[in-house]
């Protein structure tokens, strides 16, 4: 058993669920490596060689720092809620590579720089009275979890930034100054060459809001998206942003109809959406928990999560809340599990792809598969609570399709996870109580003809993935 995740903590996420402890000791540990990942970073760049990080770029760096200690001296939460901001680790990991790097690499200027846009951030979001000198490339100053500053063609440009008395001054050379107030709600200004980042209500009441970021430049950085014609959406036109907030008020509800716990675990771990765009025809991109992007046939949507961004989920516009509901639930259940197996191992197998899952049309190594059975049985469990606790015939019916499918693809691999010999006694009690959660779905079954179609489905995936993989 693990030392470090007690069993019955274990057992409850193994359920997919999880109480605040449980979800507790996964974000704690996260917040953890992040702080740890930082503090790397300035060490990399300390022991790096002169013609990787320059002297000038090191001491900007050491400049950096001391702000943003000054910040969290001043209003610890409100500076690590930049710090801790889900794709401040992708931009982290990237400049550790870089700095680790033999030779310098073509983006890690750009990536040193971007410190300076974090530690500027922190100290607004701590109310610090201070000034600095910023470099904005390619036209747009980007402070993580705030907005951004347009400020028009250039490669480089040289913005000047200043708190004082709760407001916050940008200035660059030919331009009139751009004033932004910060709020609950988000930033304020009455300049439009302010962007801000567009802030969703909370889903439960006292926790925090949710950016929806279509702003930040790390927010799809190596996350392999493009190889499968996804990409970010930049910049949402207010009819956009319009359209995400109308979807946003109806996922609350049916997330309460999918699960109390499902709306607890949205308001502990969610901390951030980027939007995408639509996928190109009919095949939607999928990134897994790893960040390898997949694809996934038939689906009009793409979403998915990253392990560098803990408490982020990229996803395209859901048609409905309830498919954005279910989105938050699945991708989270990938979010959980990489952080639990972060803490302690769940497998000893190896990443060869050679498994069946009837939701992805390659072979797939055995934690991808356990990935996938993790999410869908949570995904079960969530059409199923939908299709029990609605009234409207046309709801219910497509909830019992919904969970039919999901349960069958479940049915279908619970087998290959339960027989495997390299599961970790912490894996086993996860698996264990995955079947258990799987034989109590089957208490409230699905309509004969969802079942039998769903039943159908399964079959012919299998039939086609043997006919691709010659196996």
């Amino acid at each position: 058993m693990s030392p470090v995740v007690p069993e019955p903590l274990l057992r409850e996420l193994g359920r997919t669920e999880g109480g605040s402890e449980a979800l507790g000791l996964l974000v704690r540990d996260q917040h953890t490596r992040r702080l740890v990942l930082l503090r790397a970073l300035l060490d990399a760049a300390s022991a790096a060689p002169a013609a990787v990080c320059p002297p000038g770029r090191l001491d900007r760096l050491r400049q950096d720092w001391a702000l943003l200690e000054t910040a969290e001296r001043a209003d610890r939460a409100a500076a690590r809620s930049v710090l801790l901001h889900p794709l401040a680790g992708p931009w982290a990991q990237r400049c550790l590579r870089g700095l680790t790097a033999a030779a310098p690499t073509r983006e890690l200027a750009a990536d040193l720089a971007h410190f300076s846009a974090l530690a500027a951030a922190a100290a607004i979001r701590a109310g610090l009275s201070f000034e600095a000198r910023l470099t904005a490339p390619d036209g747009l100053l980007v402070l993580p979890t705030l907005g951004a500053l347009r400020t028009g063609p250039g490669v480089r440009t040289v913005v000047g930034i200043a708190q004082a008395e709760g407001k916050v001054t940008l200035r660059q050379e030919g331009a009139g100054a751009v004033t932004v107030r910060l709020g609950d709600d988000g930033t304020h200004s009455d300049d439009p060459r302010w962007l801000p980042v567009l802030t969703l209500p909370a889903v439960l009441p006292g926790t925090a809001p949710v950016p929806l970021d279509d702003l930040d430049p790390y927010r799809t950085a190596g996350s392999g998206l493009q190889r499968f014609g996804l990409s970010s959406v930049a910049g949402l036109d207010e009819s956009e942003r319009a359209a995400w907030r109308e979807l946003w008020a109806g996922v609350a509800p049916m997330l309460r109809i999918g699960g109390a716990h499902r709306t607890a675990e949205t308001a502990a771990l969610l901390r951030c959406l980027v939007p995408l765009s639509p996928p190109p025809g009919s095949t939607s991109g999928v990134l897994t928990a790893t960040g390898s992007p997949s694809t996934r046939e038939g689906a009009a949507q793409c979403s998915g999560t990253r392990r560098e961004a803990f408490g982020a989920i990229l996803s395209s516009r859901p048609a409905t809340a309830a498919h954005f509901a279910s989105t938050l639930v699945h991708e989270l259940q990938h979010t959980k599990l990489a952080a639990l197996a972060a803490l302690t191992p769940l497998h000893h197998e190896d990443a060869t792809p050679r498994h069946f899952a009837p939701w992805r049309p390659d072979a797939r190594p055995f934690d991808g598969l356990l990935q996938g059975a993790y999410s869908h049985i949570a995904l079960a469990d969530y059409w199923q609570r939908c299709a029990l606790g609605t009234d409207r015939p046309s709801a219910r019916d497509l909830a019992w399709a919904e969970h039919a499918r999901c349960q069958q693809q479940v049915g279908a691999v619970l087998p290959v996870l339960a027989a495997s010999g390299a599961l970790t006694p912490a894996g086993r009690v996860l698996v264990n109580e995955m079947i258990s959660m799987y034989h109590r779905l089957a208490d409230a079954p699905p309509p004969p003809g969802h079942l039998a179609r769903a039943v159908a489905y399964v079959r012919t995936a299998r039939m086609i993935w043997r006919q691709r993989n010659a196996s």
